[in-house]
């Protein structure tokens, strides 16, 4: 029989994890549809259940002189409905098309990041956020950026006594972003290809700096470096004439039921190009 654990602290929650092998629940939109589909295989194994949901203070979105907050119990309608600045666009997108309403509700940003999807739609704008993951553990809390959090596919450095408590994300106030997904249909759909973005620019829209993120495009989403750098300096206004296959060259799609790798490649090219545009127009 499942044990089923809902402290009402951070440290009894850390002594759980430390002390038992337990599944963390936060939204729990992923770990019982993971569960299901394990039983529907032959596996009825699964392990008890840590609940954090009645542990106070992580469902706010914070903001501090340098940045914001993010709780791991900040839910995707949260950012929707947030009112934060145009450097969260991308992240606000990717929330109005993830799963449906009702997953909206519960699903969490910093769970779809910990659940270490290749298709997961929050991990290319945290990338391109630059964003921090504040881990909590039996010796204090650290930082590490999202790019080390992951680790791949579906994997993380996340220590079996941690949990992740929240995402920081500083403060950029001229940047703009965006989001473009690639599915089978608009909505309640997994991504064939996706492509995040934040651009920092100066007053005469100039680049000054670019992230820019792919998803679902190999193991992990990635950052793309090399057109980074050639975009600074570039206007913003034509920007998205800059973008070359060879700047997806690192990347390793594979072939399945959804797409075949070449598709993917080429799917990615496009979407960052339109990207780009949007964000200039």
């Amino acid at each position: 029989m499942t044990r089923y654990h809902r402290p009402a602290t951070l440290t009894e929650a850390l002594s759980i994890r430390a002390s038992e092998d337990v599944a963390i629940l936060a939204g729990a939109t992923d770990i019982y549809p993971a569960s299901a589909n394990r039983r529907a295989w032959g596996d009825p194994t699964h392990k008890d259940v840590l609940d954090i949901t009645a542990i106070p203070g992580l469902r706010d979105i914070t903001e501090t002189p340098h940045g914001f907050r993010l709780g791991c119990l900040v839910t995707w309608s949260q950012v929707a409905r947030a009112d934060l600045p145009k450097q969260f666009d991308g992240l606000r997108q990717a929330a109005r098309h993830v799963g449906g309403v009702q997953v909206q509700n519960r699903g969490t940003i910093l769970g779809n990041l910990v659940t270490a999807s290749p298709a997961g739609d929050g991990i290319p704008n945290l990338l391109a956020l630059d964003t921090s993951v504040e881990v909590a553990g039996p010796n204090g809390t650290r930082m590490m950026p999202v790019a080390d959090f992951l680790t791949g596919y579906r994997a993380t450095a996340l220590a079996r006594d941690e949990i992740a408590l929240a995402l920081h994300i500083a403060k950029m106030p001229r940047a703009v972003s965006g989001f473009r997904k690639l599915g089978a249909r608009h909505y309640l759909v997994i991504s064939i290809a996706m492509v995040a973005g934040v651009v920092d620019i100066d007053e005469n829209g100039r680049i000054l700096m670019a992230r820019l993120s792919i998803g679902a495009c190999t193991a992990t989403a990635q950052r793309l470096p090399a057109l980074e750098g050639e975009l600074r300096g570039t206007s913003l206004y034509h920007a998205d004439k800059v973008p070359e296959a060879r700047h997806l060259d690192h990347l390793a799609p594979i072939d399945d039921i959804r797409a075949t790798a070449a598709y993917r490649r080429d799917a990615a090219l496009r979407l960052l190009r339109d990207l780009l545009w949007e964000l200039g127009e």
